[in-house]
């Protein structure tokens, strides 16, 4: 999918259009993650993917060939370098917010692993000389839906 701009001016300003709604979608899904409620984020990854992608596919055109924004009032194209620059502050929140929470669950899963394994007990040999062991700490696994 890409945008259908008639002329360097419409293109810039379905550029700003996109990169604003790009900006307020991924500035929802991170205050969701700060949060802790990344179950609202979900609601936003739809719209959110389908338009990055259509960002990455138009940033990629203007970068090959800039006449296609160049004749655009300059006016126009400050106000796209602004909606770009809040769109990449926007990013780096997320990016934060993201880091936060997968580290959090990263040490809610090894906490949880450790439990386990302390509370579990192997018996080594039967007998009346039955040593007990207890396991060491437990390692997280990842599961891979893909395999």
């Amino acid at each position: 999918m890409a945008l259908s701009a008639s002329n360097p001016s419409d293109r810039v300003e379905q550029l700003i259009i996109l990169t604003e709604r790009l900006t307020e979608l991924i500035a929802l899904e991170a205050q969701a993650f700060e949060q802790h409620r990344p179950q609202e984020a979900a609601q936003y990854v739809d719209e959110t993917s389908k338009l990055a992608n259509v960002y990455r596919h138009e940033s990629a055109r203007v970068r090959a060939d800039p006449g296609l924004v160049s004749a655009a009032p300059l006016a126009q194209r400050t106000r796209l370098i602004r909606a770009t620059e809040a769109f990449d502050a926007v990013l780096a929140r997320q990016g934060r917010a993201l880091e936060a929470a997968k580290t959090v669950t990263e040490g809610l899963v090894r906490a949880i692993a450790n439990e386990v394994a302390s509370q579990r007990a192997g018996v080594s040999s039967y007998g009346p000389g039955a040593a007990v062991h207890k396991p060491g700490l437990a390692t997280s696994i990842t599961l891979n839906k893909r395999a």
